[in-house]
């Protein structure tokens, strides 16, 4: 038992008034003369008697009854905790990824959840909850009823972790505050593990949602496979969480027209091929039948008309490999000879290469200067005898410079296989010994700007890259260098060349970083806009003289194809998906965790919370046992004889 108001029991010390009051009476007896007193003795001892147990029973009658009285005052009540000194601060993570579109026993998760939450939570209780995209920062569940049902189901998803992190971000930081952390999830597992830490301020409560299965088949992704000059093949993944599909219907769909279907059977993993003909622009959506998640049932693509990369040679020897790789289905290749150079051609292009010049004029420093502020990309190849002035006048643009000539033989046997040139599937595993190509000599560059792309033995920069030049240092001619005949030579000019125009994928996934080029032309303050059923959204986007830079992550928020126009014209069609990352329900063991509460239900973990801070007053018990104790002193004196 503890007291709202301890310091009153020190009334208690009032209780020896009456004690001194019985004690110590100062009332005089009077003496009576009797002839005979024979029989009076008898009654005198006996009337004695009775009198003192009356007095002893009403000093304890009135001692409980001041007591008591003490007691109610200081206003007693038990708990389990001191609650009645600390403010109350619960904050409620309710996870609304597309994993809960699963079906629990009482329908989806993530409705049957808000609904818990509806019910559970006091109304006027001042509470802050957050989803994965949307906060409410002190406020109650009367101002925020509307909106919880209203919840969609948002592409971001927290990790645990994460969750707590942004949990605690919410709490009160004053020591007398009592606070509650309650994680509402079916707690997908992300492979990253739950760190819990004890924290004696604060409280742990975990509500683990869990389905009655977990059978979820997905369209996971699609892929051109094959193109001839008369047909395109397309692939597609599906993939099976589940028991195992004999026959699946797969539906092609161009412009919601459908124009292709077949079944597979299905166990972990199958693929569906479709043929589509070349030259002709698909909106497509691939669409199966599965009556779990919900999410990834259709999946959304484009081919849109070819476009091409726009490549410049500026050669002082000859280009005949980059003829072979720079070939006219992807790119628009134009070789000219140092002396011949078109200016005006410049402006036009997204790749320019220095092809072993040996001087660069000061009209072509001032005029790549430009273009390289205006997104172009360039490769520099240095030719064996440089002006080495002219060279570092232009590398100064890329916060570099070359020295002498060292006429040394260098292997090239460092890839960094994290740069982009190779990171996306170039290798298969990371090769530790290979036939390595050399070259006879080589300009040492100064440099601390140069990421690194290829090092020669030594470590130095064989090749490097500031923004969006790229930077050899010695010319890949066959008189000095094997570099021409390696297999390292095609992934790296052509993704140089592919980074430099990023045409539009296929499709792209909503809540990544979507970055693609667009090439147009537009007028002084006109911008492109993603439409879709009549809704409107300005990607970011940077202007270029031959291109605009599109950048997208979590807008469009919605799956479908989109049209990217301008304010009269559609240029292309994109399609967006939603991520497949919560298509596979695998779930965490939260058994393991310490100082955490586990439970599987919204309604038991808020009881517990309620019944760790609920008061039980006994003042009034108190005051209702004076009043008993007032009573019963009244009847002593009236009929105790």
């Amino acid at each position: 038992m503890q007291f709202k108001h301890p310091e009153l029991l020190y009334a208690l010390f009032l209780l020896l008034i009456p004690i001194i009051v019985h004690l110590f009476q100062l009332r005089k007896f009077q003496k009576v003369e009797f002839t005979n007193v024979e029989f009076l003795k008898e009654a005198t001892l006996q009337t004695r008697k009775s009198s003192q147990i009356k007095k002893w029973l009403t000093l304890l009658t009135r001692l409980l009854l001041l007591a008591a009285l003490v007691f109610a005052f200081a206003q007693p009540f038990t708990s389990k905790s001191d609650a009645f000194k600390k403010d109350k601060a619960t904050v409620i993570y309710l996870d609304n990824s597309f994993s809960m579109q699963a079906k629990g026993t009482h329908g989806e998760l993530l409705k049957r959840a808000v609904q818990d939450i509806l019910t559970q939570v006091p109304e006027n209780e001042t509470i802050s909850l957050f989803t994965n995209d949307a906060v409410f920062k002190n406020t109650t569940i009367k101002a925020i009823k509307n909106d919880l049902l209203r919840l969609n189901y948002s592409t971001n998803q927290l990790t645990t972790q994460a969750a707590l992190l942004k949990s605690k971000t919410f709490l009160s930081k004053k020591t007398k505050t009592l606070n509650n952390i309650v994680l509402i999830s079916d707690f997908q597992n992300s492979n990253i593990p739950i760190i819990t830490e004890k924290d004696s301020l604060t409280k742990l409560n975990f509500v683990k949602l869990s389905p009655v299965n977990t059978n979820n088949i997905s369209v996971d992704s699609l892929y051109i496979s094959e193109t001839t000059p008369t047909a395109i093949a397309l692939k597609v993944i599906l993939k099976n969480s589940g028991t195992e599909i004999e026959n699946l219907p797969v539906s092609l769909y161009n412009n919601n027209k459908l124009i292709a279907k077949t079944s597979v059977a299905i166990q972990q993993e199958s693929e569906a091929l479709f043929s589509l003909p070349v030259n002709q622009i698909i909106n497509g959506k691939i669409s199966i039948n599965d009556a779990n998640l919900q999410f990834d049932n259709s999946l959304y693509f484009n081919i849109n008309k070819p476009s091409k990369i726009n490549v410049l040679s500026i050669n002082g020897t000859t280009d005949s490999f980059l003829k072979r790789i720079y070939t006219p289905t992807e790119f628009n290749y134009l070789a000219t000879p140092e002396n011949q150079l078109n200016y005006n051609l410049i402006d036009n292009q997204h790749l320019i290469i220095l092809n072993e010049l040996k001087t660069i004029p000061v009209a072509l420093n001032a005029a790549l200067k430009q273009f390289s502020v205006q997104g172009g990309s360039v490769i520099i190849i240095p030719a064996l005898d440089i002006n080495l002035a002219s060279y570092n006048q232009l590398l100064a643009n890329y916060s570099s410079g070359f020295n002498a000539i060292t006429n040394t033989e260098m292997r090239i046997t460092t890839i960094n296989y994290a740069h982009p040139l190779y990171s996306n599937g170039v290798f298969e595993k990371q090769v530790k010994n290979f036939q390595y190509p050399k070259v006879n000599s080589f300009h040492p560059i100064t440099t601390k700007q140069l990421a690194s792309v290829l090092n020669f033995e030594d470590g130095k920069l064989f090749m490097g890259q500031f923004k969006n030049a790229f930077i050899f240092t010695a010319g890949l001619n066959k008189d000095n260098s094997s570099f021409k005949n390696s297999p390292l030579i095609v992934p790296t000019l052509y993704n140089v060349a592919k980074q430099s125009f990023k045409i539009p994928e296929l499709y792209y996934s909503i809540g990544q970083e979507n970055t693609f080029d667009v090439d147009t032309k537009m007028q002084q303050d006109e911008v492109l806009s993603l439409q879709k059923n009549g809704i409107s959204m300005i990607p970011k986007q940077h202007y270029f003289n031959n291109k605009v830079a599109i950048n997208t992550f979590d807008e469009p928020s919605e799956a479908g194809i989109y049209a990217l126009t301008t304010k009269n014209d559609t240029i292309k069609k994109l399609s967006y998906n939603f991520n497949r990352s919560e298509s596979k329900l695998n779930y965490n063991d939260l058994s393991a965790l310490h100082e955490v509460t586990v439970s599987d239900s919204i309604t038991e973990i808020f009881d517990t919370i309620k019944s760790d801070t609920k008061v039980n007053a006994l003042w009034k018990w108190f005051v209702i046992f004076a009043l008993a104790l007032l009573i019963i002193e009244m009847l002593i004196l009236k009929f105790f004889k």
